[in-house]
This record gives C-alpha cells, sequence and structure tokens, in this order.
C-alpha cells in the first residue's frame, strides 16, 4: 500500500464531504475536516471552524497539520445554499452563499498552498456542481459560487502547475442526499426524466471521482471540470 497522505475535507459531515472522507479513510489516508458541527466518520480528525474567517482557518489547518503533517491533498466541499428568485434575493442571501462556497474554498486553497508549494507536490480539488455552469431558477447566488470555483481552479493550475501540484474540478449533479430528498416529488420526476442515465447519482460516484483525481494516475490532469452528473449537463 502506499503511503498515507494528509487528507483535509471541509465539511465531512454529512452527505458528499462524508461519503469523500470515508473513501480516503478506506484507502488508509489521514483524514481531517473543518466543520461546523455534526457527527463525523470514525477515525476522522474534526476541527470545527467556519471557512469564511482566515484566522479560523490558519488555526484549523496548524492543528491538522500537527497532527498529520502537513495537508497534502485538500478537498473543498463545505457549501450552503439560500435559494430565492433574483428579485427577492436579499444582499444576505447572496454574500452568505459567496463567502462560503467560493471566498471559503479561496481561503482554505491558500492556506494549503504554502506547504504543497515548499513540497513541490500536492492536489487541490474543488466540489462545483452542474448548477454552476448549467444554471439554476433561484439560484443566482449558487451557481455564481459554484462557477467561480471553476475559474479559482484554473488560475491556481497556471499559477502553481510548474509544482507539482493540480487543481481540479468535480462538478456533481443530482445525488441522492438529503438535499435531493426534500425537493417536492414532482420537481424530483422532472429531474429524472432530463438524467440520460435516468437515476440520481449516489454520493459514492462523487467520492470515485475524488479519489481518482487525487491519485498518482492523474497527475498529468488539472485544470478540468469532471462532471458526475449522469449526463445531465453534457457541453456545460
Amino acid at each position: 500500500m502506499s503511503e498515507a497522505r494528509s487528507v483535509l475535507v471541509t465539511g465531512a459531515n454529512r452527505g458528499i464531504g462524508r461519503a469523500i472522507a470515508e473513501r480516503f479513510l478506506a484507502a488508509g489516508d489521514k483524514v481531517a475536516t473543518i466543520y461546523r458541527s455534526g457527527d463525523l466518520p470514525e477515525g476522522v480528525l474534526g476541527v470545527t471552524a467556519d471557512v469564511r474567517d482566515t484566522q479560523a482557518v490558519d488555526a484549523a489547518f496548524s492543528e491538522v497539520e500537527a497532527a498529520h503533517g502537513p495537508v497534502e491533498v485538500v478537498i473543498a466541499n463545505a457549501g450552503v445554499t439560500r435559494d430565492q428568485l433574483l428579485m427577492r434575493m436579499s444582499d444576505d442571501d447572496f454574500e452568505t452563499v459567496i463567502d462560503t462556497n467560493l471566498a471559503g474554498a479561496f481561503k482554505v486553497a491558500r492556506r494549503a498552498s504554502k506547504a504543497m508549494i515548499r513540497a513541490r507536490r500536492g492536489r487541490l480539488i474543488f466540489i462545483s456542481s452542474v448548477v454552476g455552469l448549467y444554471g439554476g431558477p433561484g439560484q443566482v447566488n449558487y451557481s455564481a459560487s459554484k462557477s467561480g470555483l471553476v475559474g479559482m481552479a484554473r488560475s491556481i493550475t497556471r499559477e502553481l502547475g510548474g509544482r507539482g501540484i493540480t487543481a481540479n474540478v468535480v462538478a456533481p449533479g443530482f445525488i441522492d442526499t438529503a438535499m435531493t430528498q426534500a425537493l417536492p416529488d414532482k420537481q424530483q420526476e422532472a429531474y429524472l426524466a432530463a438524467i440520460p442515465a435516468g437515476r440520481f447519482g449516489g454520493v459514492d460516484d462523487v467520492a470515485g471521482a475524488v479519489e481518482f483525481l487525487a491519485s498518482p494516475a492523474a497527475a498529468y490532469i488539472s485544470g478540468a471540470v469532471i462532471p458526475v452528473d449522469g449526463g445531465l449537463g453534457m457541453g456545460h
């Protein structure tokens, strides 16, 4: 087995983040998370912090580094939604989503990059969404935050690509999580009809793509957007 890596997943307490953390644990890696609340998979080092707060992110990384060593793989997964139609969307609805999903990912990546540059290796993986490029009514804030991750990953690739560091985006479609299950039945049926695969994805579908991007096999992949959406967003 390859040597255990120091892996950090933000928001590993539920859904996609939890499945990703479990996948790396199963591979024998040392896994930590920055999260706000909830329970964690056994074996995950949890540090409670708000990704919107630079000092909190810095302190969380210091704690993880002390326990697991410099972070080699980062999965920026923490995200929130505040859906509302454009005309009714408040500044707070917009700013909270951008600050968490986009600025939070930036703050985590910026802090992680220091050790990665020194080590001349690293994996930055941003969890976006099919909605980032496909769009979604009532999701101007969420879509903007998730498409912003693409520009971020591609700019990081141009900055750090020569140092053995890759930055990629995984764009899940409709995944069978609590968030999707909360949608009205009619809406779920409409989404299913639009998905060529004819089913919602599982969290393991996303975790598998993340695991690949973090692996040595993906060393020459950077600035890519990997859709995990059953074909829903083709061409977007």
